[in-house]
């Protein structure tokens, strides 16, 4: 059973006006034994009938308690003759028609009831459909720039005029590895992590670059930042060899030889 559409095919407010068959109010009773959410849904209905019913009921003008109690007191204090009534046909027929425009506004309450039920049903679906839209959307989107960073790295990895310079773990890793991809002439730099340990929230890897015997900054990085490949600061010509440091977060301005990573010299 599909609950959500018994709730709002009507059948419960159906149930709480008495219109329904035997059969049907059986039906609708095992319903509600059986599913917390359709007896719930019962009770918020007939809740919603016994205040309508309330709102609609007309008080009596103030005074005509005062003024009634006032008559039976002088009717006990005399012998009333007996009169014989007479119906009263126009009493009948206002009744009859007070009672008809109530049940005419408890079936309009029930129907706008219902339709609203339906109306937030289907509200409720619009909006699950436009979130599931947003989120294929944005699942696109992220593999198309997977994509296009996939072709990137491929389209410099495959360039002849980056010089492909890998970086061996030392003693104090040696299981780690990194290639740096530089282009010379336009000073570029890339840089291919394959394996390097995590680190701590405080501390960061640091490239550098080798020029004439002195370390250059080439940039800091993390080991999972989910880029195929890193671009890191330009180097210009003369660089022998790229290195990678642990530094503290944010760099530093020479590098801690002692936690040296990879090491790799650049071939012509």
């Amino acid at each position: 059973m599909n609950i959500e559409e018994y709730i709002s095919s009507g059948i419960l407010e159906a149930y709480v006006m008495d219109q329904l068959s035997p059969a049907e109010r059986t039906e609708v009773e095992q319903a509600a034994a059986d599913h917390p959410e359709i007896r719930e849904e019962l009770e918020k209905i007939e809740l919603s009938m016994e205040t309508l019913a309330f709102a609609t009921a007309v008080q009596p003008p103030e005074g005509v308690k005062d003024k009634l109690m006032q008559k039976i007191g002088a009717a006990e204090d005399k012998e009333a003759p007996v009169i014989a009534l007479q119906p009263d046909k126009s009493t009948g027929i206002l009744r009859f028609a007070a009672a008809a425009s109530v049940l005419v506004a408890l079936a309009s309450a029930v129907m706008a009831f219902t339709y609203w039920k339906k109306w937030q049903s289907a509200e409720n679906q619009l909006a699950d459909m436009i979130a599931q839209n947003a989120q294929f959307a944005e699942n696109y989107n992220q593999v198309n720039q997977q994509l296009d960073d996939i072709q990137n790295a491929v389209a410099i990895m495959n360039n002849t005029a980056y010089k492909r310079v890998v970086m061996a773990g030392t003693d104090n890793s040696p299981d780690a590895q990194a290639t740096v991809y530089w282009n010379e002439a336009t000073a570029d730099v890339y840089l291919s992590i394959q394996n390097l340990k995590a680190l701590s929230q405080d501390q960061q890897y640091q490239l550098w670059a080798i020029i004439d015997g002195k370390p250059v900054d080439a940039g800091v990085f993390d080991p999972n930042n989910g880029s195929f490949l890193v671009q890191m600061k330009n180097i210009t010509s003369g660089a022998a060899a790229f290195a990678v440091t642990i530094e503290p977060r944010g760099g530093s301005e020479n590098p801690s030889l002692e936690t040296m990573q990879v090491v790799g010299n650049v071939t012509t």
